[in-house]
């Protein structure tokens, strides 16, 4: 291999990140961007510092070929960045596509896949497993004329029967893939399958190819990515594919940022660690959501405006006792300035009285009494109290509590 893939591969307790924001995650309905936009994206995930940086599929358009080209062109001198990537079918035609996308950077990685699965094989290919098995060896032999690095991908890994795809996996590597990535292309793996899939592959391919990396791509169809993608790791896969917000076709990849703060909140469980800047992973999530005009929820785990937001009141006052008892992160360790209350229906009287001293106006005995009967009425009718609301119900209750007197 060559650039950091051979760097941080060569460490076994480092896991390769390999984002496919610009690929799968474009894929998906919605979330096209433009060049330009690519070009902002790609700046952005280098900063993050991802490993794998693939750009696009070249073969599905001139467009496409173009926006590679372009992507590649505004890092290429940097030889600390990431290694570009291009998706390609098992075909010459494709493959030459990558290629001429990305031939201005030595740091390029051809990503070969093919179905393997029986509907894939039946439905889509109509090719015999034998056939599969042969184009895929044609396919990555004809890569490494270009590419000193390949990937070989099995489509629906997960829904191919075992054997056969630890035969494709082994012939993948003997024919040159020094990664091999086993998809689950529709979601339908659970963790422990998952775990025992990887565990059996490991197992038979790793004795005659040591320093092949073995690479998950969960869907999010059930609901399970990152919970595979993790269980993966635990048997032994050192390269996860994931995007930003966990875009991409249908529900969705694993999300960066979810498997990326797992691993280091959970470090004493995984036991590796990976190269990304976690500080910047909100304002990669926010540059995404600005150039594909998709809102994030507000409950999204790590980058959601919920994610560090608190307005229970018995939440709240955990937090002003220590932060710990309900944040398992600081808000900081992604890129949020801090966590911050919200004060509704549910909060309690320290919350409003430590907001109300803030804002200028210390609150107690009575007038912190009527200031709170007071939010709470006003709280039950709009929802959510802003500054400007709560120096109002502030301003009236003193003055109620003046007239009173």
């Amino acid at each position: 291999m060559t650039g950091s893939v051979g760097r941080v591969s060569s460490d076994p307790n480092r896991v390769v990140i390999f984002d496919t924001t610009m690929r799968d995650g474009e894929q998906a309905p919605g979330f096209s961007m433009s060049p330009a936009d690519k070009v902002r994206m790609g700046r952005q995930l280098k900063a993050l510092g991802v490993d794998i940086m693939e750009a696009g599929f070249a073969a599905a358009s001139p467009g496409d070929e173009d926006c590679i080209r372009a992507v590649v062109g505004e890092m290429a001198e940097d030889d600390s960045g990431p290694v570009f990537c291009s998706l390609s079918r098992a075909n010459e035609a494709d493959i030459d596509a990558s290629y001429r996308a990305l031939k201005g950077t030595k740091r390029r990685r051809c990503h070969v896949f093919i179905g393997t699965s029986p509907i894939h094989r039946a439905a889509k290919l109509r090719m015999t497993p034998d056939e599969v098995l042969a184009q895929a060896v044609r396919a990555v032999e004809y890569a490494r004329t270009h590419f000193h690095d390949v990937e070989f991908s099995a489509e629906d890994a997960i829904r191919t029967e075992p054997e056969f795809l630890a035969e494709v996996l082994e012939a993948a590597s003997a024919a040159g893939a020094s990664t091999l990535n086993v998809p689950d292309t529709v979601g339908y793996a659970t963790p422990d399958e998952i775990a025992s899939l990887y565990r059996f592959l490991i197992a038979r391919i790793r004795p005659r190819f040591p320093d092949v990396v073995f690479s998950t791509h969960c869907h999010n169809d059930l609901g399970l990515a990152v919970a595979n993608t993790l269980s993966g790791i635990e048997a032994g896969v050192r390269q996860v594919e994931s995007t930003i917000n966990g875009i991409g076709e249908r529900a969705g990849n694993a999300a960066l940022e979810e498997v990326v703060m797992a691993l280091r909140v959970r470090a004493e469980r995984y036991g590796v660690t990976t190269g990304i800047d976690a500080t910047k992973l909100l304002e990669t999530s926010r540059l995404l959501s600005e150039v594909t005009e998709s809102p994030i929820v507000r409950n999204k785990a790590i980058v959601g405006i919920n994610a560090f937001a608190h307005e229970a009141g018995i939440h709240q006052h955990g937090m002003y006792a220590d932060a710990r008892t309900y944040e398992i992160m600081r808000p900081e360790d992604v890129g949020f300035s801090g966590s911050f209350f919200v004060l509704g229906k549910h909060s309690g009287r320290t919350a409003v009285q430590k907001r109300a001293e803030v804002l200028g106006y210390p609150l107690v005995g009575d007038h912190l009494t009527d200031a709170f009967a007071a939010f709470k009425a006003r709280a039950d009718q709009i929802g959510e109290i802003d500054d400007a609301e709560l120096i109002a119900i502030c301003t009236a209750t003193q003055r109620d509590s003046y007239v009173a007197a």
